[in-house]
């Protein structure tokens, strides 16, 4: 499958988020495989986005999550649950937003340029099935704009892909 993205990603983040999200939800196939669809939503990010550094999806294998698809630099590959901003976001089973991730409490800097974080949990059936990670070398770069549009894309993520289904090992 080909796709483009038309977006114009001068205006606002609510402005791009509103041009993003229906194109989101017409590339998200429950005919291909999951991982090409978390590739394609991170590349769609990246490329929509100035401010992220590194965008990518983490997913859980027995409490711990393992790298995925991302658009970015080198990246950690296993964080335990309850470690770092990924972890802690998938032990609490809710979105974190870090503004400056020096002080953040047992943040994994696995680039030491990342300023600022946003981590928004994949839970099916009250299981957290892994993570989507943004990093930004900006501070403060992720606000509850991003938080409530990143949660429509795991929406959209959510219904339309079978998760139980992908074993990463």
């Amino acid at each position: 499958m080909t796709e483009e993205f038309i977006i114009n990603n001068v205006g606002s983040d609510p402005e791009i988020y509103e041009q993003l999200i229906p194109q989101i939800d017409s590339i998200v196939s429950v005919e291909e495989p999951i991982i090409s669809n978390l590739a394609n939503v991170t590349a769609a990010l990246k490329q929509c986005f100035k401010k992220i550094s590194w965008v990518g999806f983490y997913l859980a294998v027995d409490e711990k999550l393992c790298l995925g698809p991302f658009q970015g630099n080198v990246a950690c590959t296993i964080i335990p649950f309850g470690k770092g901003v990924c972890g802690t976001s998938a032990l609490k089973k809710e979105t974190i937003i870090v503004s400056d991730v020096e002080k953040f409490p047992g943040h994994i800097a696995c680039d030491s340029g990342s300023k600022s974080e946003i981590v928004v949990p994949i839970i099916l059936d009250g299981n957290v099935a892994g993570v989507l990670d943004l990093d930004s070398y900006i501070y403060t770069a992720f606000n509850e704009t991003d938080k409530f549009f990143l949660e429509q894309i795991i929406k959209i993520l959510i219904s339309k892909l079978d998760f139980c289904k992908f074993h990463l090992t």
